[in-house]
């Protein structure tokens, strides 16, 4: 009786420990990742070899660079990835360094906030929540980037604080 429950603690454990959002990543240093919203393509990269692509979906107003909190806009240029989120609301998430001087400015001159608070990101932990996404089509996120929750994991495993990434029309 002691082995058998031995055996399925084992069990437990190793299973619970492969479900586990949290992957390794022993591959080569992603050095940038490159987005092509009009392609809704994302590539990481190392050097010059493509490591990783990945489909994705956008902000709810995708076309245009993010200018303004609210627009519902996907920023374009180059940032980094300048944090980590563990506890996503959408799962894992990576933060973008939007807004920068440039876009600060931009928003201030114009009286307006220039928003933040932009990911790449998984898809909302709550059902309720990607439905209501799904309803609003292709592109649903309030200017974040998303991938499926499968491919966050990888993403977020293989992308380290620092990264750039330059997000491209």
């Amino acid at each position: 009786m002691k082995r058998r429950f031995f055996l399925l603690s084992a069990v437990a454990t190793f299973l619970s420990a492969c479900s586990s959002k949290f992957k390794r990543y022993n591959g080569p240093e992603i050095t940038h990742i490159f987005v092509y919203k009009d392609r809704r393509r994302m590539y990481l990269v190392s050097g010059e070899e493509l490591v990783a692509k990945y489909k994705i979906r956008l902000g709810f107003t995708a076309r245009g660079h993010k200018r303004f909190e609210g627009d519902g806009k996907t920023p374009e240029g180059t940032y980094y990835i300048d944090r980590r989120n563990p506890n996503s609301l959408f799962h894992l998430s990576l933060g973008i360094s939007y807004p920068n001087a440039e876009d600060r400015a931009f928003a201030e001159y114009h009286g307006r906030s220039p928003g933040g608070d932009i990911f790449i990101h998984g898809r909302p932990n709550e059902k309720e929540d990607w439905k209501r996404a799904r309803k609003n089509g292709r592109d649903w996120t309030a200017g974040c980037i998303s991938v499926k929750n499968s491919e966050m994991e990888e993403i977020y495993a293989m992308v380290e604080n620092g990264t750039l990434i330059t997000i491209f029309p």
